[in-house]
């Protein structure tokens, strides 16, 4: 077992985390934590590797209007409309944080050093569009090192597909099922045919699948709270954790499969799992639960930056603690359904409730930016 020092602990477990075949990446940014040099601060000193934006992530970030003024005058007197202005404040954020993860994209070869921006979310349940603005979002950031994300709704997954064929690199992002999972898996190993037969160079294209990993917890311990028997209340905390490892056995699965090997020898990449929404909500779960026992190579897991430094400080990397547990896994979703509680219910409502939040936060960005756009005596359309 590692022994770690007093002087090494701030680093250590995500040092071991790394070692174990984990990203680690950022669930978080913006303009003032690049320009302070906090970004590259903890690039330097917490192994991350990576940074992962959403529209709540912007929300925070620009509806706060510290580090954004000068820009937003220069919009203003520019006389844009206020979605303009939203993707020029983003994309450039984007792009600045893609410049200082560049060195770390150079030494990976491309697998890391990645910066995800979202497609606008009200487009998610509409293909055309979200091939679009993912064409769009490549090129305004302008960057090798970004990744576009695109939501797992159904008509997220023809998206995925073309915009792979593309040769652009993509995060696919509010997955909550098995069975979405391996649509996600299809749809981009679909794209990779489709770029293979445009001639483009296939191992310079990448893709992370975003697996939503809380948010499943706080639904069926709502539910098994319901229920109240000791029956029920045993399983609490144990529903995410079990999906996602079975996530990871189909990524296995699919990643040895014969229509897989045709592409990995035209070197193509894997489509990595991530892990998303690894901040515990519930306060009786350790704050390191979603890294600690989600640890398998060949993974990325994006943190907040509560729980990266809470795994700084105290994470327990004991090695892969997923491979392992796939019987249980199966045991454990088995009896949340004997209890009555529908699998199938609860990820579509969550995937539902995600798109939505996603909604709502854009919304209250493009409110905030009206607002700041208007009181510089410009009319924001």
């Amino acid at each position: 077992m590692i022994q770690v020092t007093e002087a090494t602990a701030t680093a250590g477990a995500l040092k071991r985390l790394s070692d174990e075949g984990v990203s680690v990446w950022l669930d978080d940014l913006s303009r003032g934590r690049i320009e302070s040099g906090n970004l590259a601060e903890l690039i330097e000193t917490k192994h991350v590797v990576g940074v992962t934006t959403n529209p709540s992530i912007f929300q925070a970030a620009i509806g706060s209007g510290e580090g954004y003024e000068e820009q937003l005058t220069d919009l203003a007197t520019r006389g844009v409309t206020v979605d303009e202005a939203v993707r020029m404040m983003t994309t450039a954020d984007v792009r600045a944080a893609a410049d200082v993860l560049r060195p770390v994209y150079d030494a990976t070869g491309g697998r890391d050093g990645r910066v995800s921006i979202e497609v606008d979310p009200r487009l998610a349940h509409d293909t055309r569009a979200t091939i679009a603005e993912a064409k769009q979002l490549a090129w305004l950031v302008d960057r090798p090192n970004v990744m576009i994300k695109i939501p797992a709704t159904k008509a997220g997954l023809p998206a995925i597909t073309e915009v792979i064929g593309l040769g652009i690199s993509v995060n696919v992002t509010l997955i909550f099922s098995l069975e979405r999972y391996r649509e996600v898996m299809d749809a981009y190993l679909a794209g990779l045919e489709k770029a293979a037969k445009k001639g483009l160079d296939l191992s310079t294209i990448h893709s992370v699948a975003s697996f939503f990993v809380s948010r499943v917890d706080s639904e069926i311990d709502k539910r098994l709270t319901v229920l109240g028997t000791d029956r029920a209340l045993a399983l609490k905390g144990r529903a995410a954790l079990a999906n996602a490892r079975l996530a990871y056995e189909a990524y296995e699965d699919v990643f040895a499969g014969e229509r897989w090997n045709s592409l990995g020898g035209a070197r193509a990449n894997k489509q990595r799992p991530l892990w998303a929404s690894t901040g515990v909500k519930d306060p009786a779960y350790k704050d390191t639960l979603y890294v600690d026992d989600l640890v398998a190579p060949g993974t990325v897991n994006t943190m907040p930056e509560a729980t990266l430094n809470a795994t700084a400080d105290h994470g327990g990397i004991t090695g892969d603690t997923v491979t392992g547990g796939y019987a249980q896994a199966r045991a454990d979703l088995a009896a949340v359904e004997a209890l009555g509680i529908s699998y199938d219910e609860v990820v579509q409502q969550l995937e539902d409730e995600g798109v939505a939040k996603f909604e709502v936060a854009w919304q209250d960005l493009l409110d905030a930016v009206t607002k700041s756009l208007n009181s510089k005596g410009v009319d924001a359309e």
